[in-house]
C-alpha cells in the first residue's frame, strides 16, 4: 500500500478534504495495466522467470490483474505473491514515522527470478524501501522493478519506477485516491485536497 493510500481509502474520508476530480476510470484502469503487462512481457523478453509480489493490500490486486493479462500475452501463467506491510496510522507525519513490515511468506520461492513489485501509488519512497528489505528476507531475486499505476512525484529517497501507470504532479495538500473492486467495490482513481 502507497504512502498516502493507507491514510485516504481504508477509512471513509474525513471532512477536511474535497475531491478536485477523478483522474482514471475502470476502463482507464484496465486499458493501463493491460499496456504495462506488455511492456513488462517485451523488457523480460517473456515471462518465463517472472514473479508478481504485490504490496498489501492494492498492489495485491493490481498484481492478480496484470499476471492474468501476461497470461492471455504469453499463453502461460505468472506466479504472484504478497508482501504484508502495515504502516502506522501517522506514517505521513515529519516526525520519523517508520513503516512496520509484517513477516509472511510471499507464496513462491523468489530466489534467482525477475521480480516485478507492484503498488497502487508511488509518493514519498518510504513504502518501497520497507518493502525492498522486507523483499530480500526472503530471499535474493535477480532483478527487482518497480511497478506503480500513479506516481506523484514529492520523493523523499532515490525510488523510481521502471512500469508506471501515469504520472501526476500533485501538491503536498493532495491525496490520490486508488480504490480497486477487490478492496473497495468500484475501480476509479481520484485527485482530493485537504482543507486545512
Amino acid at each position: 500500500m502507497s504512502d498516502t493510500a493507507a491514510l485516504s481509502t481504508d477509512a471513509p474520508a474525513p471532512a477536511t478534504v474535497r475531491e478536485k476530480g477523478r483522474l482514471m476510470s475502470a476502463s482507464e484502469i484496465e486499458r493501463t495495466l493491460v499496456r504495462l503487462a506488455h511492456q513488462i512481457v517485451e523488457r523480460h523478453e517473456g515471462s518465463g522467470n517472472l514473479g508478481l509480489v504485490g504490496i498489501k493490500r492494492r498492489g495485491v490486486p493490481l498484481a492478480q490483474r496484470i499476471a492474468k493479462a501476461i497470461e492471455r500475452i504469453e499463453g502461460k501463467p505468472v506466479e504472484v505473491g504478497t508482501l504484508d506491510i502495515q504502516f502506522y496510522r501517522d506514517d505521513l507525519s515529519t516526525n520519523g514515522a517508520r513503516p512496520t513490515v509484517t513477516p509472511a511468506d510471499i507464496g513462491f520461492d523468489i530466489a534467482s527470478r525477475d521480480i516485478i513489485l507492484l503498488d497502487d501509488v508511488l509518493y514519498t519512497g518510504r513504502t518501497i524501501r520497507a518493502a525492498l528489505d522486507a523483499l530480500f528476507d526472503h530471499g535474493r531475486p535477480r532483478s527487482v522493478r518497480l511497478l506503480v499505476l500513479i506516481d506523484r512525484g514529492h520523493r523523499e529517497l532515490p525510488i523510481e519506477a521502471q512500469f508506471v501507470g501515469r504520472v501526476v504532479p500533485t501538491s503536498s495538500k493532495e491525496i490520490v485516491e486508488v480504490k480497486l473492486n477487490e478492496v473497495d467495490g468500484s475501480d476509479q482513481v481520484l485527485l482530493v485536497e485537504r482543507l486545512d
